[in-house]
């Protein structure tokens, strides 16, 4: 308990918590200056908010080799698994890992229904998000559609980049997750869990627009930096 009033407090201060959305979003090494310089304020401030963020494991602390001599100092970076909390707890890990060896062990036919669901929940999930709106996605604007979407992908932990452009008669979205839910079941069920996420993704998108294509770009289980897709619409 006293943990996790520790999490919750440190992570309260606003500027500490962009500080930390920042670092998990760009995935690099930073200084004490680095982050000083992004958020405009002084080193010492910078250096007391990165403690307090270590101190909590959600980023870590080493110091820098430069090889120079001298004093060394210390480079911080967002440690990739996160943290999670419940009260009381709940481990819901565990569960998800058996779920997905299930998958695994049934096959294709198991994955092939799993796909569905997860379909449907995406769609789901923003039907309902409209409705809490009291609007319905033809009232939509292509903006307010962009908005909506960004926002169902804050609600279940993903920090995305959305960005539009607008060709001659498609419209097209660059959407990229640059933290991943579900990183602790990567390694194991890579395949299983990229394709229910993908599934997911592919509902919500199609409830809000004409999608015309859903293509992936890049995969965080091939090395890169973050998944991303491009969606070609019609509005």
């Amino acid at each position: 308990m006293q943990n996790s009033l520790k999490i919750t407090s440190t992570l309260a201060d606003e500027t500490r918590f962009s500080i930390y959305q920042y670092m998990l979003q760009e995935k690099e090494n930073f200084t004490v200056q680095n982050i000083a310089d992004k958020f405009n304020i002084h080193p010492n401030v910078a250096r007391l908010h990165l403690t307090k963020l270590s101190e909590i494991n959600v980023i870590s602390a080493e110091y820098e080799k430069t090889g120079k001599g001298g004093r060394p100092g210390r480079i911080y970076r967002a440690v990739e698994n996160g943290i999670s909390l419940s009260f009381p707890k709940r481990n819901y890990e565990e569960l998800l890992d058996w779920v997905l060896e299930i998958l695994d062990e049934l096959g294709p036919e198991a994955l092939e229904v799993g796909t569905r669901i997860c379909y449907q929940k995406g769609q789901t999930e923003i039907r309902h998000m409209l409705q809490e709106q009291k609007t319905e996605a033809s009232l939509l604007t292509f903006d307010e559609k962009v908005d909506c979407i960004t926002k169902a992908a804050s609600l279940i932990g993903y920090i995305p980049l959305v960005k539009q452009e607008e060709g001659q008669e498609e419209r097209s979205i660059r959407f990229a997750v640059y933290n991943c839910p579900y990183h602790n079941e990567i390694d194991q069920h890579s395949e299983t869990v990229c394709a229910l996420h993908e599934s997911f993704l592919k509902g919500q998108f199609d409830y809000l627009f004409e999608v015309d294509e859903f293509v992936k770009l890049e995969n965080m289980t091939d090395g890169c930096k973050y998944c991303s897709y491009r969606i070609q619409t019609n509005g």
